[in-house]
């Protein structure tokens, strides 16, 4: 014998198609590709491949003069952002998307010369903000990646 339904209950709908699209990760806030914790470079490829628009072309870009400048670079996705280290030396640098441009953290950025142009409220880290309207320097960034991951790293585990 079927259940009756309470009174004031509607039949439950199918979800649209793309509503139930497998593999493809949620956006956050902001338009942060949500990507499970994880360790290696598919982590990373995919957090990348989920950013949205403009972001996705210069998250390759960034990804790219990283692995060129730090041969065997570490890569994780941590706390929904992909992560960058040297083995036994911690974490030197991370990528955060927001609305309107992508946050590059160095976490030892004050040691940087010249430093990168965003100040953090506390701590060592500094930022290198980039917007869609802008391009960045590919050879200071360079520049700042080699120094930063020959410095004692964030261990943020």
């Amino acid at each position: 014998m079927a259940k009756a339904k309470p009174s004031g209950s509607r039949p439950r709908r199918a979800k649209p198609p793309a509503a139930r699209t497998a593999g493809k990760p949620k956006l956050l806030a902001g338009g942060n590709p949500q990507i499970a914790k994880a360790d290696g470079d598919a982590p990373v490829q995919a957090y990348i491949a989920a950013m949205p628009g403009w972001k996705r072309d210069v998250g390759r870009r960034l990804d790219a003069i990283i692995a060129a400048t730090v041969p065997g670079v570490r890569k994780a996705v941590k706390w929904n952002s992909p992560l960058y280290g040297v083995e036994g030396r911690g974490w030197f640098l991370g990528i955060h998307v927001f609305t309107k441009y992508i946050k590059v953290a160095f976490f030892r950025g004050t040691s940087l010369r010249p430093m990168p142009p965003v100040s953090a409220k506390s701590g060592d880290a500094r930022y290198l903000h980039i917007h869609d309207d802008e391009t960045f320097d590919e050879a200071q960034f360079a520049a700042w990646v080699k120094k930063a991951s020959s410095l004692p790293g964030w261990s943020g585990t």
